[in-house]
């Protein structure tokens, strides 16, 4: 596998609590719980992951519910969109699920030559599917089957007051080009991969900056194959004279952390060791994993965390 940023490999926010949050992504849209544990730096909080069946890089979006935590403000140098690809002439089956549901949700249109249909979860995340032509394996529930089920992310657009310096990074350090313009939207593209190939950058010069709690993007992962090409990205970004983290071991993969000129805190992310290294995969989710540091503490951490239906 090429040295290359292979798109996202994951999206994590802030949910205001964990019960409604399940709901929302397992029975709502449909995607599987992955893996339920905790914050690494905060155990008092669970750290869910949905995605697809195996949790593949690029269909994971991850969420720090923590309970009580009130409304957050999106802004400039936050992540503002997550777009997720779902199969041509799908929206309208989503739009009358949504109906059903008492999803907010705003119209059908387009972008980039795109139909989209946005809405909000309950927190106020702003998401859109997005139909895209996409051959990833899929998730399917009772209800959401094949012709109608998300494939993981197509994009994740990111609000900045200026989008010089972030550009700078996505082509420069991570190898995207630039594909077009429309107004004051920007879309950035890698040819690294088919899938979650997309940054599209929203340029707001007068722009507040946004509040992160509940219903606000923490941070983007890009995905690379190992922590070897990982470290070789880490010295790129060091030579631009951007500052980050040394490795960090989540379990599931290897991360750096670095906050991109605009303000994003920008991650990259491993595909190893992957999710099944303390669950099979039939079981994916359905216990809760806590990292070895946090093992001793079981019992008191259990009692702590909100009881999950």
């Amino acid at each position: 596998m090429e040295n290359r940023i292979l798109g996202l490999h994951h999206i994590t926010a802030i949910a205001n609590n964990a019960q409604r949050n399940y709901d929302f992504y397992t029975h709502v849209l449909g995607l599987r719980m992955v893996k339920k544990t905790v914050n690494f730096d905060d155990p008092s909080t669970y750290h869910f992951y949905y995605g697809n069946e195996t949790g593949t890089p690029g269909t994971i979006l991850t969420f720090f519910p923590w309970e009580g935590i009130g409304p957050g403000r999106t802004g400039v140098g936050m992540a503002t969109e997550i777009g997720y690809s779902v199969p041509a002439g799908s929206l309208d089956n989503w739009a009358g699920r949504f109906r059903e549901m008492g999803v907010s949700m705003g119209q059908q249109a387009e972008r980039f030559g795109e139909t989209y249909l946005p809405f909000t979860d309950p927190d106020g995340l702003a998401i859109a599917l997005i139909q895209h032509p996409d051959d990833r394996p899929v998730w399917e529930t009772t209800d959401l089957k094949e012709d109608i089920a998300t494939r993981g992310f197509h994009s994740v657009t990111l609000t900045l007051q200026s989008i010089d310096a972030t550009a700078r990074v996505l082509t420069d350090i991570f190898g995207y080009t630039q594909q077009g313009q429309d107004g004051n939207r920007y879309r950035f593209v890698t040819d690294s991969t088919p899938t979650a190939s997309i940054v599209d950058l929203l340029e707001e010069p007068t722009g507040t900056r946004g509040h992160n709690a509940a219903g606000t993007n923490h941070h983007v992962a890009f995905r690379v194959a190992d922590d070897t090409i990982q470290m070789e990205f880490r010295e790129k970004i060091l030579s631009k004279g951007l500052q980050i983290t040394p490795k960090i071991d989540r379990d599931y993969f290897f991360s750096l952390y670095f906050r991109e000129p605009g303000g994003v805190l920008f991650e990259i992310a491993t595909d190893n060791p992957g999710f099944t290294v303390d669950e099979p995969l039939a079981e994916l989710g359905t216990g809760l994993q806590l990292p070895k540091q946090y093992q001793a503490s079981r019992e008191r951490i259990e009692k702590s965390l909100p009881v999950l239906h």
